[in-house]
């Protein structure tokens, strides 16, 4: 069974199930959930554990098989942890994943760690197994506008004081600006502030003094900035992606890469198919689907037409051609043409 990991604690207060499988790249709600999974695991007498590390084709699994029917030789209840930094267990690994979603119960506790699963893997026999034998969990990054309000849950779990109406979002903003894309991050500075400034109301100037800039920039979070039509978040992500040395070919590749689904799906709703079959035909999923179903009643064909037009002048600038009014340095290039796809969203007409 799926669940949301936010709703863990509530899923564990009903009872501990047999498997627990829990994948993302957040690795600090990953963490946290594990480390409360196995807590609830050692307060109901899970006393031993064994921790596997999946690395490569050459994995034992034998051993993993015999550690689990080790339990019938004793009386103990025993945790029997893998971890698969890869995200593919491999033909073997599968098999022993299944075999191991059938022998979990009361006195075996199976947890799984993974990365990031796409769809292909998460319609895998393993993980199928695995779902239908306990709980999934899915540690994913928090979005942009959902920050401040993650942040606000752990202040005050910490035991810090928010200001009340507009100084205290003032201060939230700040703060999710300063860690943004670092959750772990985050805690430590949440944990810091704790310590420094214990019973003070946090305000936009004490963050400004204590908390250090830890943000870090993925090209995920340009693509949400850039389809909700935030145009001095995008600019501010741009500039930490070039200094943190990514390279401006692949990042414009990725959103042009964006442009021509939005184009797909815009052309399958034309041709009367709702919005939800139109992403699906379109290869959309995952977070994207969220971004898309906002931007594309705001974007018109001609508007898309237009982006991936001014994007093939971009990867020429990139790549060391030259543009009539265009900047001649790749990231300026990009710069603008980010900014046009947010006027396009403003519903603006684009000059090609």
């Amino acid at each position: 069974m799926q669940a949301r990991i936010e709703d863990l604690d509530k899923q564990l207060a009903k009872g501990l199930r047999g498997v627990y499988l829990v994948h993302g790249d957040e690795i600090l709600l990953a963490n946290e959930a594990l480390d409360a999974i196995r807590a609830a695991a050692r307060a109901q007498g899970f006393d031993e554990r064994q921790v596997f590390t999946v690395q490569g084709n050459a994995f034992d699994w034998s051993g993993v098989l015999g550690e689990s029917a080790a339990l019938s030789l004793f009386a103990s209840r025993r945790i029997v942890e893998l971890r698969i930094p890869g995200g593919k267990p491999g033909k073997e690994g599968s098999e022993a994943l299944q075999q191991l979603a059938q022998q979990a119960g009361p006195d075996l506790l199976v947890l799984v760690s993974l990365p990031r699963l796409d769809k292909t893997q998460q319609g895998s026999a393993w993980f199928t197994a695995l779902d239908g034998a306990g709980i999934s969990l899915r540690a994913d990054p928090i979005e942009r506008r959902a920050l401040p309000a993650w942040l606000a849950a752990r202040a005050r779990r910490a035991g810090l004081q928010l200001a009340e109406g507009p100084e205290g979002q003032q201060a939230l903003s700040l703060l999710a600006e300063r860690v943004e894309g670092n959750l772990l991050a985050a805690q430590q500075e949440l944990d810091k502030l704790a310590l420094l400034h214990p019973g003070q109301v946090l305000s936009a100037e004490l963050i400004e003094a204590a908390v250090t800039d830890v943000a870090r920039f993925e090209a995920a979070q340009l693509s949400e900035a850039l389809w909700a039509g935030d145009a001095a978040r995008c600019l501010r992500l741009l500039e930490g992606l070039e200094a943190e040395g990514e390279a401006v070919v692949r990042l414009h590749w990725l959103l042009t890469d964006e442009v021509r689904a939005l184009r797909r799906a815009k052309r399958a709703m034309a041709d009367g198919k709702p919005l939800p079959m139109a992403l699906r035909e379109a290869r959309v999923w995952g977070p994207k689907e969220k971004w898309f179903e906002r931007a594309l009643p705001r974007l018109s064909l001609g508007h898309l037409d237009a982006l991936l037009v001014n994007a093939h002048k971009v990867d020429g600038i990139a790549k060391g051609l030259r543009e009539p009014d265009w900047p001649q340095d790749g990231w300026a290039a990009l710069r603008q043409w980010v900014l046009q796809a947010v006027e396009a969203l403003s519903g603006r007409r684009l000059r090609a």
